[in-house]
């Protein structure tokens, strides 16, 4: 796979629909081209302790930030029609159709791939777990700010790279 768009969400509590950042890497013909990350107001707009110690964002951090509306406005146009590659999709692609319904917006149908299936795939038993640092680890990427979306997109895009 050489287009695509690898993208990753964190959620501010345990409502699929209150994604809080997004992190999407735009990949053309093998070579990222694009790299995208906001802050979003999450919806509803609280934060679980449990989901803060994961990624460090508070209701702070987001309060100023624009809603999901506007921030995908931004995000869409560089996705275009490039299916969607996340690392455990079934977690990003429930977060992008919860947060599609809580805004009552028309889901256009993205087309997801899992790096995560594919990992189990290829790697099998080689790997520990199949958990994105470790993937990401033995494809080369060193992932040191896991849990931000940017990152997390950035070592997703690196494994499709090498396994889809």
């Amino acid at each position: 796979m050489k287009d695509f768009a690898a993208i990753d969400f964190e959620t501010a509590n345990g409502n699929r629909s209150s994604v809080c950042s997004v992190g999407l890497v735009v990949v053309r013909d093998g070579r990222v081209t694009d790299r995208f990350y906001r802050l979003i107001r999450p919806y509803p707009n609280f934060y679980s302790y449990w989901n803060t110690q994961v990624h460090g964002l508070t209701r702070e951090d987001t309060a100023a930030a624009a809603p999901f509306p506007d921030v995908w406005k931004e995000a869409a146009p560089l996705i275009g029609d490039l299916p969607l590659v996340a690392h455990n999709s079934p977690f990003d692609e429930g977060c992008l159709k919860a947060v599609f319904q809580a805004y009552g917006m028309d889901y256009p149908g993205y087309t997801f791939h899992c790096t995560c299936r594919a990992s189990r795939r290829v790697f099998g038993k080689e790997l520990p777990n199949h958990q994105l640092q470790t993937v990401a680890a033995r494809c080369g990427y060193d992932l040191t700010r896991h849990h931000h979306a940017l990152a997390d997109a950035e070592a997703c895009a690196c494994i499709a790279l090498l396994i889809l």
